[in-house]
């Protein structure tokens, strides 16, 4: 039978620290560690809070689930990136247009003027 997650990280904080200390750090109760371990239900984010709680990296015991993340926050980063880039062209866009619609406003006002000068002057 293979291990589960439960079991794998189990074994770690087992070597690096107690349970009861891990609960201290983590601020959840050893009932609840000891459910985590037992079920072996440990989303990654629990999984890395246990890491950084006794300073170990389990890349190397769930180096998929670690490829998955890593590629999702890649996704992730660059749809952001991608919708910031597109309201910048939005804005760009949108404040461009005022500048014409402006800048047309300003020549029908001079023609005005002007047509209206030429009027007077004849």
């Amino acid at each position: 039978m293979t291990p589960n997650r439960g079991d794998v990280i189990e074994r770690v904080v087992r070597k690096k620290i107690g349970i009861s200390e891990l609960s201290r750090k983590l601020h959840v109760s050893r009932t609840a560690i000891y459910n985590w371990f037992e079920n072996g239900q440990i989303n990654l984010e629990t999984i890395c809070k246990i890491g950084e709680a006794i300073n170990y990296d389990f890349t190397k015991e769930f180096p998929e689930e670690f490829a998955l993340a890593q590629d999702l926050k890649t996704i992730e980063i660059a749809n952001t990136i991608e919708k910031r880039e597109e309201s910048a062209n939005h804005s760009v866009d949108h404040w461009m247009n005022k500048y014409i619609s402006l800048l047309e406003k300003y020549n029908d006002l001079l023609v005005d003027i002007s047509h209206h000068t030429h009027s007077k002057a004849s």
